[in-house]
């Protein structure tokens, strides 16, 4: 079944915010910068735990292309990066209270769908 052009233009605003923070570890990366203050590459991959390099550098370089982080190298060696969110990423921490408010409700509690 296709969906009508009417049923896509609904879905378009989802569907594009899910294009942007859809990587695996975008959510938790804004998070971890927006609320922890974790913003140097080491400590985020620490965080995550088990999380290459590679796909961090990715997940990262694509948040800052869209727009939702920005980086400062400090041009030191060893090398020193850090991410901050910028205004359109402080934009979104209001979102990512609102998503962790309703899983700590609805997921954590005895009341979970899956209790």
């Amino acid at each position: 079944m296709r969906k009508s052009e009417a049923a896509a233009a609904r879905c378009k605003t989802i569907s594009t915010v899910q294009k942007l923070l859809g990587g695996k570890y975008k959510i938790e990366l804004l998070y971890y910068i927006g609320f922890e203050q974790i913003c140097r590459f080491g400590a985020l991959r620490r965080q995550l735990g088990e999380i290459s390099e590679s796909s961090l550098t990715k997940q990262l370089r694509e948040l800052e292309a869209d727009g939702f982080l920005s980086r400062k190298d400090f041009e030191e060696s060893p090398p020193h990066v850090e991410y901050r969110l910028t205004p359109l990423g402080e934009s979104f921490l209001p979102v990512l209270c609102t998503m962790k408010a309703w899983g700590e409700e609805n997921l954590l509690s005895d009341s979970s769908p899956s209790s």
